[in-house]
């Protein structure tokens, strides 16, 4: 990934950064679309190993997302929480916004065995309602399960001025 220009917002902290993965509750995927990105906003599930970000997500069996990857799996993740107008009463240039990132690059993979399936959207429910989930394969069969896998990452944050 190229570097951070803003090296004073810059996160490195991987206990930081894994906090913002932890209270973002959506992922903005943006593939390859021919001559223009697609972006698209999803509800994810999150593991860290080995220094790896793996995302899971889920939707319908059939779609230009599903299609996007099977033709590039190549993919960028962008997730932020914490924004917020920094206000500069009539100043316009010296408004700002408040905010904390993680921005990366991957590859999407679409699952087909069942337990790799059930294992990602017990990720996704646990992430985004906090509860252990009963996922039988049934469920699992009914729709795509996409698991992307994220090596190169940064973070930064730019929180809210003091008082």
């Amino acid at each position: 990934m190229s570097s951070i220009r803003r090296k004073d917002r810059e996160i490195t902290d991987i206990h930081q950064i894994l906090e913002i993965v932890g209270r973002t509750k959506y992922l903005h995927l943006g593939l390859y679309d021919g001559e223009f990105p697609y972006v698209v906003a999803l509800h994810y599930g999150a593991e860290f190993q080995d220094g790896v970000l793996t995302f899971y997500l889920h939707g319908a069996k059939k779609g230009h997302k599903l299609d996007l990857i099977r033709q590039n799996p190549h993919v960028c993740i962008e997730l932020e929480c914490d924004a917020e107008l920094i206000p500069a009463g009539d100043i316009p240039c010296e408004y700002g916004s408040s905010y904390a990132s993680v921005i990366g690059r991957g590859t999407a993979q679409l699952l087909d065995d069942p337990n790799e399936k059930i294992h990602g959207l017990k990720v996704l429910m646990e992430h985004q309602t906090g509860r252990d989930f009963g996922i039988t394969p049934q469920m699992a069969s009914s729709v795509a399960v996409i698991r992307i896998t994220v090596p190169e990452f940064t973070a930064k944050a730019r929180p809210l001025p003091a008082g």
